[in-house]
């Protein structure tokens, strides 16, 4: 586990309902799409995260169709126990975890 995929997850665990396309991701993080949209492959592909395409005509909206992601039941119970491991393992990181994360853990 990376900090940018422990840092994707958290976007999901901030809404775990909610849909969010990758460019959102990429702007809220501030990385790169070629950094995201790979962790969002490997993330759908571990069964963590769901995904389907908007259902519009590309010319009507001006831009191409986006693809929505949303954390899967699976990934809703295991984001939160990988990213408290990855933080106690790191501890030296800057990195915090969130306090509306995983009931309320904190480092």
């Amino acid at each position: 586990m990376t900090l940018p995929t422990c840092r994707v997850l958290e976007i999901f665990l901030k809404t775990p309902e909610e849909e969010i396309y990758g460019l959102q991701i990429t702007r809220e993080l501030e990385l790169k799409s070629g950094t995201v949209h790979p962790i969002l492959t490997r993330l759908e592909q571990a069964g963590w995260v769901e995904s389907r395409w908007e259902d519009v005509d590309p010319r009507y909206e001006g831009r191409p169709r986006r693809r929505y992601y949303r954390l899967s039941s699976d990934g809703a119970v295991q984001a939160p126990r990988a990213i408290t491991r990855m933080v106690s393992r790191r501890g030296a990181l800057s990195y915090v975890l969130r306090p509306d994360l995983n009931g309320g853990a904190s480092t």
